[in-house]
């Protein structure tokens, strides 16, 4: 991890990109991918649902992380754990690497959005940035 003119880039094997401007947008991604692997009639209808029951619209997912799996919780029950898994995979697939360590015995998806936004990360290579 490094600043250059006070943004915060992250970095793996895979990518490099800037944490401040990108991840709500690739967060969304990993939703709408969780999402789909129900089918896209499926996900649409989660959507309606998120919207008009629960007040969130789908752009808002990232600053309301925290209603998004209380309404997942309600409308799937123990099975939102599936999807929360689901987003955390295709999330883990976006950004590459990284290392992170749940307390306790229970993953929940909005600590390890938490974690990512810290940038708890072990990169196994250097970057080589533009002054180097």
């Amino acid at each position: 991890m490094y600043a250059v003119n006070e943004k915060i880039y992250f970095y793996s094997l895979k990518n490099l990109d800037v944490l401040e401007d990108n991840f709500d947008n690739l967060l969304l991604e990993a939703v709408d991918e969780a999402l789909s692997t129900l089918g896209d009639s499926c996900k649409h209808a989660i959507y309606f649902h998120l919207e008009k029951t629960f007040k969130i619209e789908r752009q808002h997912i990232p600053s309301k992380l925290e209603e998004f799996v209380n309404a997942i919780e309600q409308i799937f029950g123990i099975g939102a754990k599936i999807i929360e898994i689901q987003i955390m995979k295709f999330l883990r697939r976006k950004i590459g690497e990284f290392k992170y360590f749940p307390k306790g015995e229970d993953l929940t998806l909005v600590q390890y959005v938490a974690a990512v936004k810290k940038l708890e990360r072990c990169p196994k290579v250097k970057l080589k940035t533009k002054t180097s």
